[in-house]
């Protein structure tokens, strides 16, 4: 029988290695493709292509660079060191044991040569890569026309090419080390090292290559210290950020005398290639060693603590002084002043009536607390929603008398919210192709109640759009509360909310948003993209058909101009007829010489971003130069993306458009009717005001530079953000004012925030910044008497609830079946002092319950009133007709009693002893009733509630028979002037209407007791 030879046997491990191999590459090939092109699609369709190209490029470019450059740097040097191996080893068990692994490395030498060197190059390029903004802000810098005080150099320097040196010098540092490292391993493993040797134990070729390489870390340290003497700018050694006295008298020495020892140590180690040994390279290495633990640590310590100590005020003084200009330059505050601010606290009603610049313009609504309200009334569907802060903003309209009143508005708009739906309506088609956008814009003059609700017949409201704001386009496509993407333009109509009669509006999209998907490849794209075969397989989809995704307007922003710091409130504005939605864009460094840094994270956190889901959170990024160069806008229907130069001198913004031109436009491209919604940005401003609690002592007249900086040394006046009075231990969050200031003709849009003193709760001072457009950026710095003792807000809070007529009211408010929300506390310079208001609100328990105003508590100087409306709380602090400015601002109940008004207030008469002597009169049986019947009403009116659904006939009964009861004790015992009644139920509940919603009653708990009989 004839023999064959044997076939080789193809193993499972050889066909699938590779056929895995060839997967897991085409798998990372598509998705990598996948994500690229439709981010281009989506840049695309934005008209910000450039900028993904620019990015693209740039980090290709960065990626090939310095990928190269440290695999031709690893490669070479491995090269050498193999050829520089000695042609014959000795027989050495060393050696013995290296000789197995040369026999295993030397076949395929080439291989992993280009392997390590490989290997090396895709982690550098990669790392160097993502740092394609200091690339390119090295490549377009432009000059600030500022110098430094020490070094007497642009600012762009440090800026902009500091930066890229910095990330230089670590390139090439790491891949001289790397080199050294892997010259080391190959020359140790062909023989130039030998460490089991009598005779050298290194060969003469491998000494010149290693001295070389230490040569070159030499001269790059050299070139560190260098680096490190401007980089002393930044130094937090002294009292204020930038080179201090220490640094300038012993730092910057020290790292001039390190440099040149750096050098002299590069040229020992060129020099030890002639010589035999290594003790030239050591020495030099121990010089440099020791003389950075003397001369660069110990010798500055020394400095620090015997020289500058003992007289730190004087020798840090200059050093203040430039701390102080190069802050206030960076942040944009040089400008402002504060003023004087006597506090006034002996005004008279008739002096508050006088003011019709502020009082009328007085918010009670917080938007941060009514979302639920308009959720409740103005939610329409169960797929819309609202967002849990609102906004809010300034609209002018026409009167009652002909003339356009420009006032504050609490604004939002009505998103889609797929969670609404029933669980049978949730399936992929009614999640992307049906349910696909929001409607209504909703807004409610901040400054006006109807009965405690928001006046939406004064603002925006209802389906289909009623109002005077002009809206022509209510469809909200790109929202902050967008689903993650939605097919538009289908053969599915799309739900349009309620319409004609009793029927639901359907639509089509129209518009140019979003991307094409009409193609299958496209299709296909964006099934991998999303994960939902649907894309693909859906019938539904036409040539027609648009993809909308990244509609979150935010985002949107980002990803058109990375290079922008987003501040975290965008807020949508009607302009033109269209909802667009604002932003506003910070251009940051952390490369200003001299200025205090700030992490932007931390100073930007408020008690609102704490609790709120649509606000968002700046990164704990330090920064020390800002500025608000951009405005940035997003139409909510085809979600265009539009930039606006805001600050067209700004050196950042500059670059940045040198970098990517075309995609910003000049200030002047603004329309009238988007400048009107312009405002300043609460980011910013947070960090200012951080800011100013310190360098406002700058401004101080009469004050040379040396007493300024001795000011600043002592921090004895120094401000900060008072808590927020809501007790969440975050800062109180800046509110946006219509109000008339001091010194002004005519209201304008403020921004404001009071600050306290540093080492105390009491008020400091108040700062507004104008966002209206003659005024913008305008700053108003009230300054208060130091010597006097002014309440802050935390203080404030606390006298209000301590307040008798305001603890009778909570405690009726706070029963059982309803709890109360406190409002933004206010701070308003009203008639030479300052006035608190805070409104309150009630909100049935349950999850139909909603926050409406019951009432206003007013504080000025040690006097409280509180009230159903502002005017009768102004009115109870100033006297009678105090509150006449605040006549159309509405009440959140009716208007109490007699009885029930002379008890209140602090510092109000109560009822005389005559009326109470006679009380007793009516005494007795009569009395014991009316507290039964009182019992018994409150009971039936919690057992209706307590039914599923309530009965809210018998509820607004047992409201009617509770009242009756109560206005009966009021007559049999009136109150004494120590112990002020609580309020009847009629001032804060009322019998619903048939057409409100259940959460629309207040539910008036039990008295805590009954008044009992005088006499």
């Amino acid at each position: 029988m004839a023999s064959t030879s044997p076939r080789p046997v193809l193993t499972r491990a050889k066909v699938i290695v590779p056929v895995a191999l060839v997967l897991a590459v085409l798998i990372a090939f598509v998705t990598v493709f996948t994500r690229f092109y439709t981010d281009l699609l989506f840049y695309r369709s934005v008209n910000f292509s450039k900028v993904f190209t620019t990015v693209i490029y740039t980090r290709i470019l960065l990626f090939a660079l310095f990928g190269v450059v440290m695999a031709v740097v690893i490669g070479t040097n491995i090269v050498l060191a193999y050829r520089l191996r000695p042609p014959v080893r000795p027989l050495s068990t060393e050696q013995q044991n290296l000789e197995r692994y040369r026999s295993a490395v030397e076949p395929y030498m080439k291989l992993a040569l280009v392997a390590v060197a490989a290997l090396f190059g895709l982690a550098a390029g990669l790392s160097a890569s993502g740092h394609w903004r200091t690339w390119l802000l090295w490549v377009n810098g432009v000059k600030f026309g500022e110098t430094d005080p020490q070094f007497h150099r642009d600012i762009s320097y440090y800026t902009f090419t500091y930066p890229f040196q910095r990330f230089l010098l670590g390139f090439l540092l790491t891949a001289v080390l790397l080199s050294l490292l892997v010259t080391i391993l190959t020359h140790y493993l062909f023989g130039g090292i030998q460490l089991q040797t009598p005779r050298e134990r290194v060969t003469p070729a491998a000494k010149a290559h290693i001295s070389v390489l230490l040569g070159l870390v030499a001269l790059l340290k050299a070139w560190a210290y260098w680096l490190d003497r401007f980089g002393s700018v930044f130094s937090s050694r002294g009292v204020a950020t930038g080179a201090s006295y220490t640094d300038v008298h012993a730092v910057l020495p020290a790292k001039l005398i390190l440099l040149f020892i750096s050098l002299a140590c590069a040229v020992l180690f060129i020099y030890n290639i002639f010589q035999r040994g290594w003790t030239l390279p050591l020495v030099g290495v121990g010089i440099l060693a020791l003389s950075s633990a003397v001369i660069g640590g110990i010798y500055p310590t020394f400095v620090q603590q015997f020289q500058v100590r003992p007289n730190e005020a004087t020798r840090e003084t200059p050093y203040i002084e430039r701390n102080i200009t190069a802050t206030r330059d960076a942040y944009g505050i040089d400008k402002v002043r504060s003023e004087p601010y006597a506090a006034r606290t002996d005004v008279t009603a008739a002096k508050v009536a006088a003011d019709t610049g502020t009082i009328p313009n007085t918010r009670l609504l917080d938007p941060s607390k009514v979302s639920r309200t308009f959720q409740q009334l103005q939610q329409i569907r169960g797929y819309y929603t609202f967002p849990k802060t609102l906004d809010v903003d300034r609209y002018t309209v026409r009167g009652d008398d002909g003339k356009d009143v420009t006032g504050d508005y609490v604004v939002s708009v009505r998103e889609l919210n797929q969670a609404g739906l029933g669980t049978e309506q949730r399936n992929w088609i009614n999640d992307h192709l049906t349910y696909t956008h929001g409607k209504g814009f909703v807004a409610a003059p901040s400054t006006t109640v109807d009965n405690g609700r928001p006046a939406f017949e004064q603002g925006e409201r209802n389906l289909p759009q009623e109002g005077d704001f002009g809206v022509t386009q209510d469809r909200i496509y790109f929202g902050e509360m967008s689903p993650k993407y939605s097919v538009v333009g289908t053969r599915q109509v799309e739900i349009d909310g309620p319409g004609p009669g009793n029927t639901q509006a359907t639509t089509t999209y129209n518009g140019d948003g979003g991307v094409s998907i009409g193609s299958t490849f496209r299709q296909g794209l964006f099934a991998l993209r999303f994960g939902e075969k649907n894309l693909l397989l859906s019938g539904d989809i036409t040539r027609n058909s648009r993809i909308l995704y990244e509609r979150n307007p935010r985002d949107r922003v980002s990803k058109a101009a990375p290079w922008l710091t987003l501040d975290g409130d965008p807020y949508p504005a009607v302009v033109n007829g269209k909802i667009t939605w604002i932003l506003d864009g910070y251009t940051t460094s952390d490369g200003y010489p001299y200025s205090a840094r700030r992490t932007l994270g931390d100073v930007t956190a408020d008690a609102v971003t704490a609790q709120s889901g649509n606000r968002a959170q700046q990164p704990p990024d330090q920064v020390n130069y800002i500025r608000n160069s951009v405005k940035a806008t997003v139409d909510a229907y085809d979600g265009t993306v539009t930039l606006y130069a805001w600050d067209e001198k700004d050196p950042v913004l500059r670059t940045w458009m040198k970098a990517f031109p075309d995609t910003v436009q000049p200030k002047k491209a603004i329309s009238p009717s988007l400048m009107e919604h312009l405002r300043y940005p609460e980011d910013l401003f947070k960090v200012q005001r951080d800011l100013i609690g310190q360098y406002h002592v700058a401004d101080t007249p009469g004050r040379t530079p040396a007493q300024v900086a001795q000011d600043f040394y002592s921090q004895v006046d120094f401000w900060q953000v008072s808590d927020s009075p809501d007790g969440s231990d975050q800062p109180q969050p800046p509110f946006y004012v219509y109000s008339q200031l001091p010194g002004r003709t005519k209201p304008t849009y403020n921004l404001t925030s009071p600050l306290i003193s540093a080492r105390s709760s009491k008020l400091a001072a108040y700062m507004a910044v104008s966002s209206d457009p003659g005024t913008y950026g305008q700053f108003t710095l009230l300054k208060l008497p130091s010597g006097d003792t002014i309440s802050g807000p935390v203080q404030v809070q606390s006298a209000i609830e301590s307040n008798a007529d305001v603890v009778n009211k909570l405690t009726l408010w706070r029963g059982a079946g309803s709890q109360t929300i406190e409002g933004n506390l206010l701070t308003l310079p009203v008639a030479g002092g300052l006035l608190y208001v805070e409104p309150y609100y009630v909100q049935a328990r349950g999850s139909t319950g909603y926050p409406t105003l019951q009432g206003v508590a007013a504080a000025y100087g040690e006097r409280i009133g509180f009230g159903t409306s502002l005017g009768e709380a102004l009115d109870k602090v100033f006297g009678s007709g105090a509150g006449a400015a605040a006549a159309g601002a509405g009440s959140g109940a009716d208007s109490v009693t007699n009885g029930d008004q002379n008890g209140a207030g602090a510092g109000a008469g109560g009822a005389s002893a005559g009326a109470t002597g006679g009380s007793a009169a009516g005494g007795g049986t009569a009395l014991q009733d009316a507290i039964n019947d009182a019992d018994r009403a409150y009971q039936s009116g919690q057992t209706a509630l307590g039914k599923n659904p309530p009965d809210f006939t018998a509820y607004g009964q047992s409201q009617s028979d509770l009242a009756a009861a109560l206005a009966r004790l009021r007559t049999l015992a009136p109150p004494a002037s120590t112990a002020p009644v609580s309020p009847s139920p009629s001032s804060t509940a009322r019998s619903p209407s048939p057409s409100a919603p259940a959460s629309a009653v207040v539910v008036s708990p039990r008295p805590s007791s009954p008044p009992a009989a005088s006499g």
